[in-house]
């Protein structure tokens, strides 16, 4: 997604649209292009947007070309802890929403779709990179110095010469790879379970779109979110351990279902007990449920879960990765190419999105001083901003995972407390909210 960004940021500035500007993408474009769900069906790849990440997509020109159907603002978010449930904080926020919903392709498609009403671009779909070297090719014929320049091969055989060659070619990035840059970091030994789920209607009447709530409550084995998608739809992301998640995948319908119902509803004895039944969840949901005095309150816990969209549960595994630097000679890294976050903070993408506003803001720095964008010496600029903010936001959500994985009687009690506190105290939730809307000023 990153990279299709860069071209329609380089595209719709005018400062940068005479730059000649190579895509390469490993997937069909055409299928995200007509990429078309019934308005009852929605992808399991949905991303929460920040205000700022909206606010940067409607500077480009994107977000008029989103499908507003498929978009679902919250402005109301609760959280709270798994060992000891009245330990929770909340955020509201009238205007802007606290973040908006919506699903990958429908930004995907957005981004073609603005990208074909700008300037020409050369676009390789359908295509992987199968060489990068330094310098140029010996058929070619050139009195300038090119020994720097990346020369990239792709699998069709053709060769591209350029003067910045930006990595957005995810994890395993073979742009990386090629810059040598290290990457320190580590693996969660935790999986992403997510799902498309369709909730019992709501107890409001007609309930309006900025009644939307999101849920998240942290266990020991991990965070589970409920995020609203337009109408009785929402988004699981359940961070646990592998063997669970595969559990829970290969559970009947209606037993899966019954899980994620009592992920949010019981209390975490009662819930591993019940996760290690291999069918008859929902009797023991309802057993439990009605002994423990379950009370069904949308301002407390999501609307209990009706039914999951046929193929929508999968998972993936969790990983912390920051590369060294984003930058060195003539390359660039944004999105997980550079940085992968834990999606207890659902910052992943707005990271990514950050990443492309830093670095298109370089280039355009750069051609206004008449300047080289490939030289390091201006690349720090996107370098010096992205490197240390991100990496604030991948100490904090690691850290945060850590310290709710504790189970560990006292420190339970001191979090709780510590969360309580910071629930009452207004001006310090107003800027955790701030920093993770990305409206610092």
């Amino acid at each position: 997604m990153e990279k299709i960004l860069m071209s329609n940021n380089a595209g719709s500035s005018p400062t940068t649209s005479a730059l000649k500007v190579a895509l390469v993408e490993a997937q069909e474009l055409d299928l995200v292009r007509t990429w078309k769900l019934p308005p009852d069906q929605f992808s399991n790849r949905a991303g929460s947007l920040t205000p700022s990440s909206v606010a940067f997509l409607s500077q480009t020109g994107v977000w008029p070309y989103v499908d507003p159907a498929r978009v679902q603002p919250y402005h109301h978010m609760r959280v709270w802890d798994g060992l000891d449930d009245s330990s929770e904080i909340s955020f509201s926020s009238s205007s802007p929403p606290i973040a908006t919903m919506t699903e990958n392709s429908n930004l995907q498609r957005a981004l073609l779709q603005r990208l074909s009403n700008l300037a020409p671009f050369s676009i390789f779909d359908s295509t992987k990179v199968a060489l990068i070297e330094a310098g140029p090719p010996e058929s070619l014929q050139e009195s300038l110095d090119l020994s720097s320049y990346p020369c990239v091969t792709l699998s069709s055989g053709k060769k591209i010469m350029t003067r910045l060659l930006v990595g957005a070619d995810g994890v395993n990035s073979p742009v990386r790879t090629f810059a040598g840059i290290p990457t320190r970091g580590w693996d969660y030994g935790r999986h992403g379970l997510v799902a498309t789920l369709k909730l019992a209607p709501s107890y409001l009447h007609q309930r309006p779109r900025d009644m939307a709530t999101a849920y998240q409550r942290f266990l020991p084995s991990g965070p589970v979110a409920l995020l609203a998608l337009p109408g009785d739809y929402a988004t699981l992301v359940w961070s646990t351990t592998p063997e669970k998640a595969a559990k829970f995948k290969s559970l009947a319908t209606e037993d899966f279902v019954a899980m994620v119902n009592a992920a949010f509803r019981l209390d975490n004895v009662d819930l591993e007990y019940i996760s290690r039944l291999n069918t008859g969840h929902i009797e023991e949901l309802d057993w439990r449920s009605s002994v423990i005095g379950v009370k069904e309150d949308e301002a407390r816990i999501p609307r209990k879960v009706e039914s999951v969209q046929a193929g929508s549960i999968a998972s993936f595994p969790l990983r912390y990765r920051q590369a060294d630097s984003y930058i060195s000679s003539r390359v660039a890294l944004v999105g997980d190419a550079a940085h992968t976050v834990h999606p207890l903070a659902g910052q992943g993408l707005n990271m990514g999105l950050s990443d492309v506003q830093s670095l298109a803001n370089t280039i355009q720095y750069t051609v206004k001083h008449g300047g080289d964008i490939g030289d390091e010496m201006y690349l720090e600029r996107y370098n010096g901003e992205m490197w240390m903010q991100n990496n604030r936001m991948l100490g904090i959500t690691d850290k945060l995972h850590k310290l709710y994985g504790i189970g560990w009687g006292p420190l339970v009690g001191i979090r709780s407390l510590g969360l309580k506190m910071v629930d009452q105290m207004g001006p310090v939730k107003g800027w955790l909210m701030k920093q993770a809307g990305g409206m610092v000023t």
